[in-house]
C-alpha cells in the first residue's frame, strides 16, 4: 500500500506543485484561470491564495447568484482581492466581466477563476493577455509523498550529472497508487479500501450528473460508459476514434456521436490526449501525428476496467499501460512547473518515445517508460536512435535521455542514458 500524508501543514492545506506557478501568475496578470478535473484540489488551492470567495455552485445561493450574474455581473466581482469565483462557467458572462475589470487596470492578481469544464458557449472575449491560464491536475507521486524527490527534472535540464539514488517504493505500491489515483481525498484517506473507492465514485458521478451539467446536453448514459470503457482499453495507444467506437460493446453510435462524447470528456477534463511531437529530422522520415490516449488520472481507466491492485499484479500488460499513463501524468505535472509541455513521438519506422518534454526555451528530452529491468536496454537503444535521427541544428541536442521505470535504482548508464524510478522523480 502507498504511503499516507500524516502531518498536514497548518490550516490543512497540502502544498501543490502549481503553487509556485500561481504565485508568479498573480504577480504577472490581472486574473488567473485555474482548470482541471473535478476533485483535483482547484478550489482548495485557489482559496489558499484568495482574499475573498464566491461559490457559483452553492446550492443555497445558486439561484440568486445566477440571477445577479445575468443582471449585474460586476456585483459578483466585488470583494477583497484576489477574489475567487469558483466554477465560473455556471455563468459564462462572468468571464467577460472579469476581463473588462482587468482591462480597466488597478493592478495585478485581482481575480482567480476556477472551472472543472469548458463551456461550449464561449465568452465574447478570449482573455488572452488578460487572464492567465493555469492547468491543475490530480496529485503526482511527489505531491502525495510517495516520491523521494531524489531526481529533479529541473536539475537534469540544468545539467546535473550526479544521478544515484534508491526508490523505497515497491511494485505493489505502484499498483495501489494507480488504482487509488491522485485525488487529494483519496491520497489523504488513511483507510486503503476507502481510498480505492474514490475513482469509481468519480466515474459514477461524472456519468450520472456532471457531463450533462457541463453544457446542458442530455447524453446516453450507457453510451457514455461504454465509450469511456473503450477509451480505457485503448489507453496509452494511438487508437483512432473509429477504433474506440468499434471496440464498444453492443451496437456503437455513429462516428459523429462518438466524437461529440469524446469532446465532452475532454472539455470536462476527464480525458487528456498526448499530442505528437513533430521535430525536424535529419532524414525525410514521416512523423506520425495521432495523439496518445490518456485519462487525466490513470485511476479512471483502472476503475472503468474494474482492475484492482491485486489483479494488476496478475496482468502485467494492463499494468504496463496504466503505469505508462501514470508516468505521463506525473511528467506533465513536473514539466508544467517549468513552463514545459509533454508530447509523444512516433514515426513511420515505428521508432517512438513515450514522452518528450519540451521547455519554452527549446530544450527537450525524450523519455521511454519501461517497468522492469529487462526492458531498460531496449528503451535506452530507442532513445539513442531517436536522438541521432533528430536534426540537432534546428532542435538542439537533447538535454538528457531517460528511461522511467518501476525499478529500485536511479543511475546514469555508461552510454549516458538516465534510468530513474518514477518514485524518485520531482519537478
Amino acid at each position: 500500500m502507498s504511503r499516507h500524508i500524516t502531518n498536514l501543514p497548518a490550516g490543512g492545506y497540502v502544498p501543490r506543485v502549481v503553487d509556485s506557478s500561481m504565485e508568479r501568475m498573480l504577480r504577472a496578470s490581472g486574473a488567473v484561470h485555474v482548470t482541471g478535473p473535478k476533485w483535483c484540489g482547484k478550489t482548495k488551492t485557489a482559496e489558499h491564495f484568495a482574499a475573498s470567495c464566491v461559490y457559483m455552485q452553492d446550492p443555497d445561493r445558486k439561484g440568486s447568484l445566477l440571477a445577479l450574474a445575468e443582471m449585474r455581473p460586476s456585483a459578483i466581482l466585488e470583494g477583497a482581492e484576489p477574489r475567487l469565483i469558483d466554477e465560473w462557467q455556471e455563468a459564462p458572462q462572468l468571464w467577460d466581466a472579469v476581463r473588462f475589470e482587468v482591462d480597466r487596470g488597478a493592478g495585478k492578481g485581482r481575480f482567480i477563476l476556477t472551472g472543472s469544464s469548458t463551456p461550449k458557449k464561449k465568452p465574447a472575449h478570449s482573455g488572452v493577455g488578460r487572464i492567465a491560464p493555469l492547468r491543475m491536475r490530480t496529485m503526482s507521486l511527489f505531491e502525495s509523498g510517495d516520491s523521494s524527490a531524489a531526481v529533479s527534472l529541473k536539475g537534469l535540464f540544468d545539467g546535473e550529472d550526479d544521478v544515484a539514488a534508491l526508490a523505497d517504493f515497491t511494485v505493489e505500491e505502484y499498483a495501489f497508487a494507480i488504482c487509488r489515483g491522485g485525488w487529494p481525498e483519496a491520497v489523504l484517506e488513511p483507510d486503503g479500501e476507502i481510498a480505492l473507492m474514490q475513482a469509481g465514485l468519480y466515474v459514477d458521478e461524472l456519468i450520472n450528473a456532471n457531463i450533462e451539467e457541463m453544457d446542458g446536453v442530455r447524453r446516453n448514459v450507457t453510451w457514455m460508459r461504454s465509450i469511456m470503457r473503450s477509451y480505457a482499453r485503448n489507453v496509452a495507444s494511438q487508437a483512432a476514434l473509429s477504433t474506440i467506437a468499434a471496440d464498444m460493446q453492443g451496437e456503437p453510435p455513429s462516428d459523429a456521436t462518438v466524437a461529440d462524447y469524446v469532446d465532452a470528456l475532454s472539455r470536462a477534463h476527464v480525458t487528456e490526449d498526448l499530442a505528437a511531437w513533430k521535430p525536424r529530422l535529419r532524414s525525410k522520415t514521416a512523423v506520425r501525428t495521432s495523439p496518445t490516449r490518456h485519462f487525466t488520472d490513470p485511476a479512471i481507466a483502472a476503475a472503468l476496467l474494474h482492475v484492482t491492485p491485486t489483479s494488476l499484479l496478475e496482468d502485467f500488460e494492463t499494468f504496463g499501460l496504466l503505469f505508462e499513463s501514470l508516468c505521463v501524468h506525473d511528467l506533465r505535472v513536473y514539466a508544467e512547473a517549468l513552463g514545459g509541455t509533454v508530447y509523444h513521438y512516433r514515426d513511420k519506422t515505428g521508432l517512438e518515445a513515450d514522452a518528450v518534454i519540451v521547455l519554452p526555451d527549446g530544450r527537450w528530452a525524450p523519455v521511454e517508460v519501461k517497468m522492469g529491468y529487462s526492458k531498460i536496454d531496449e528503451g535506452a537503444a530507442h532513445l539513442i536512435k531517436l536522438a541521432a535521427r533528430v536534426d540537432t541544428q534546428h532542435e538542439g541536442t537533447p538535454s538528457f535521455l531517460m528511461v522511467l521505470t518501476a525499478t529500485e535504482a536511479a543511475y546514469r548508464r555508461p552510454d549516458g542514458v538516465i534510468v530513474a524510478p518514477l518514485a524518485c522523480l520531482a519537478p
